[in-house]
């Protein structure tokens, strides 16, 4: 069937863009193998797997690689349709809704991580957990329209923003230590608070969602040496 065949993860335990992926691939229920790549010194078979960006995650099925996180949850939803649940929705206009906020997550979110972490100036950093917050607020409206009263972005069940966003959960208890900012507050998004909360203690979670905030900060202290 078309979801057979070998599934092999190469990645980095830190990267949301990674993590969102992993998420997927336990909500569908699937067996991967997990290759942790050292970025400053890749292997030839990530940079075979990845050579226009050389980025993490790769997903190789089967022999063959599919890049970049969003890329790679349609693929994985698309091909293991069968399994589990389906991450994005059935009916096209919500289909398309949530492509529309996945990509919001990717732009606003996204590009307020990278300040964060890469920025040299601690008011550089901050200004990056301001546009963080002024995101997440828009994304609570995002979450009462999509969820329609229910627990997840996707309804009952996690699905495609779910993961998406998910994947950047475990660095907001890392930038407040970090900056000093809670981007994440329950006084300010409490539908999202109570969302991260909640998926956070999911099953599909479990293990991977960075949790050890000293961890991570230890981590990044080697990384940018």
């Amino acid at each position: 069937m078309a979801g057979d065949g070998e599934l092999k993860l190469l990645g980095l335990w830190t990267s949301p863009f990674v993590i969102r992926v992993r998420l997927a691939l336990n909500l569908k229920g699937l067996s991967y193998e997990y290759t942790e790549e050292d970025v400053k010194n890749k292997s030839p078979l990530f940079l075979t797997s990845n050579p226009v960006h050389k980025k993490v995650p790769v997903l190789i099925h089967d022999g063959k690689p599919v890049s970049e996180s969003q890329v790679i949850v349609h693929y994985i939803d698309e091909v293991f349709g069968a399994a589990g649940p389906s991450l994005l929705p059935a009916d096209p206009y919500e289909r398309a809704t949530a492509r529309f906020w996945a990509a919001y997550v990717d732009d606003k979110v996204g590009s307020a991580w990278r300040t964060m972490l890469f920025a040299n100036e601690m008011d550089e950093k901050v200004d990056g957990a301001t546009q963080a917050i002024a995101a997440l607020k828009t994304l609570e409206g995002a979450f009462q329209d999509c969820s329609k009263g229910k627990h997840y972005f996707g309804g009952d069940s996690p699905g495609y923003m779910d993961v998406v966003l998910g994947g950047f959960l475990g660095w907001f208890n890392v930038f407040e230590k970090m900056i000093g900012v809670k981007v994440l507050d329950a006084a300010r998004t409490p539908l999202l608070a109570a969302w991260a909360e909640r998926f956070s203690a999911g099953d599909a979670a479990e293990g991977i969602l960075l949790q050890d905030v000293d961890k991570v900060l230890e981590f990044l202290k080697a990384f940018f040496a």
